[in-house]
């Protein structure tokens, strides 16, 4: 699954690798944990060009009566997105990238568990594959939402968690947010065989533990003593 991620480069990074128009009062931080519920920058096509902007985090289907069904709806399996209800409809037509460069696991250990932060080995920014959607409601409020896709997790991080969130290969970016695309069932099996060879694994703090925590601290290795530590008091994961 995916439920903490970070996104904390220069924002003349993100700009240069997703190459988007942002809106004018567009402003950005960089985020060192980002977690549901929270505005998260995305990246979507309308067919003319890329706009980058900011969705809740946590999908509200436009048939929702209640917006509070987006807190359980921050990630959403890759195998069956075409077909569930909530997300076909997205799936089908309102495709974004999401924009991250590292995100938390909580691993089990002996003595409790213990969080830790996945990155590229390159230190690159990546997109996770997600799917947005607006929901309109009855006085006239209007929420622009998604939600993260996740698939199988390979050697690397299938010790920490069996799932984890579908990276978007560069090469298969254009295709996944173009809003015409026939068949993107099509992705989807490409998408499910993408490998996590090119991640690493190392523990954070247990700072990243509570939601309200925004600080550069939450990125910072610890050192063996101290995972031993952390991991004898944790009380658990989010």
């Amino acid at each position: 699954m995916c439920g903490r991620f970070t996104l904390t480069v220069d924002f003349a990074v993100i700009l240069e690798r997703f190459s988007f128009h942002a809106a004018g009062d567009f402003e950005y931080t960089p985020r060192y944990n980002i977690a549901p519920s929270q505005p998260v920058l995305a990246v979507i096509s309308d067919g003319r060009g890329r706009r980058g902007g900011y969705l809740r985090w946590g999908l509200i289907p436009s048939w929702a009566k209640d917006p509070t069904i987006g807190n359980r709806m921050i990630n959403v399996r890759l195998e069956t997105a075409a077909v569930k209800p909530a997300f076909r409809e997205a799936f089908r037509r309102r495709r974004c990238l999401i924009p991250a460069d590292g995100f938390y696991e909580w691993k089990r250990t002996p003595t409790g568990t213990m969080p830790v932060r996945c990155v590229l080995r390159s230190r690159e920014v990546f997109a996770f594959a997600g799917l947005w959607e607006t929901w309109k409601g009855p006085n006239g409020a209007v929420i622009h939402s998604c939600a993260i896709l996740t698939t199988a997790a390979g050697p690397v991080l299938s010790p920490i968690h069996d799932r984890m969130p579908v990276i978007v290969p560069p090469d298969l970016e254009d295709a996944w947010l173009a809003p015409g695309l026939a068949r993107p069932e099509q992705l989807r099996e490409r998408l499910g065989r993408a490998s996590d060879d090119r991640f690493e694994v190392y523990p954070v703090g247990r700072m990243v533990n509570a939601a309200g925590v925004e600080d550069p601290r939450c990125i910072e290795p610890v050192a063996p003593k101290a995972e031993a530590e952390q991991s004898a008091g944790e009380e658990g994961s989010p």
